[in-house]
């Protein structure tokens, strides 16, 4: 009847011309179906006691669903397959499980904002780095921006590995292994080490992977491997002009030519 009364007001007649639908504060414990409004795109529930979401299961082109203020205690496959949402709002519900309801999450690569507070997850300690991490696509966590030292944070706690990487490339950090020098004492010498990249973990097709144990083994192989840069330049003031090589009877002096190659 909530859904009759709401197409009343807006004057719609047809299913497929419903692409806002507001439900909110109106005591609801259960929705019927939705499926039958393909098109929906803009969905308010919250304020209501909703429990169960299963009504939202072919709600593809939904990209903002309120749903804060209910009764929620889990989402586990009821929200996983609306990829275009972008605003999502959960806060005052009773989820738990911090790791189910990020996973369901995860499939949501446009998702900018996001509201969780008000849950007992959001007790977690590591919550919101946690949240950070595994949904990258969020701007705006809980009313506040995720910025980009959290998302270093984030990095660095649950995966230490390529944030050591990250870190080592970006910043500059020095290997102290000259590149194509001798590694040794005097007495005996020994070539360079040659770093090899294992089978399956080349740069180009696996940048998810870590195949080093050592990070600086990594920065090595990245600057051994690097193309060869060169830059030329002439001091044209030295050059005679073509109206100076006409006037003046001059033996032209042979042109500098300055090359500098570097990695």
């Amino acid at each position: 009847q909530a859904v009759e009364h709401q197409l009343k007001i807006c004057g719609v007649k047809r299913n497929v011309d419903v692409s806002v639908l507001y439900l909110a504060g109106q005591g609801l414990r259960s929705i019927p179906s939705l499926s039958q409004f393909h098109r929906l795109r803009y969905l308010w529930i919250n304020n209501n006691k909703i429990q169960d979401l299963t009504f939202l299961i072919k709600n593809y082109c939904l990209t903002e669903l309120y749903l804060n203020n209910n009764e929620l205690t889990d989402i586990s496959g009821a929200l996983k397959h609306l990829c275009a949402l972008q605003i999502l709002l959960l806060h005052n519900n009773q989820l738990k499980k911090l790791d189910k309801t990020v996973k369901e999450l995860k499939g949501m690569i446009s998702l900018q904002t996001l509201n969780l507070f008000h849950n007992p997850l959001a007790q977690d300690p590591d919550y919101r780095l946690y949240v950070i991490y595994f949904l990258p696509s969020v701007q705006l966590l809980d009313r506040k921006s995720v910025t980009q030292g959290e998302r270093e944070s984030a990095l660095h706690l649950y995966n230490r590995e390529r944030s050591c990487v990250v870190q080592s490339i970006a910043f500059g950090k020095r290997v102290n292994t000259p590149l194509g020098t001798a590694v040794g004492s005097s007495r005996c010498t020994q070539p360079a080490r040659r770093l090899m990249m294992p089978s399956g973990y080349e740069f180009g097709n696996h940048t998810n992977k870590i195949p080093f144990e050592n990070s600086e083994d990594a920065v090595l192989l990245r600057a051994m491997t690097r193309s060869l840069m060169e830059f030329s330049s002439v001091d044209w003031n030295k050059v005679a002009t073509c109206r100076e090589r006409r006037l003046e009877n001059k033996v032209e002096e042979p042109r500098e030519k300055l090359t500098v190659q570097f990695r």
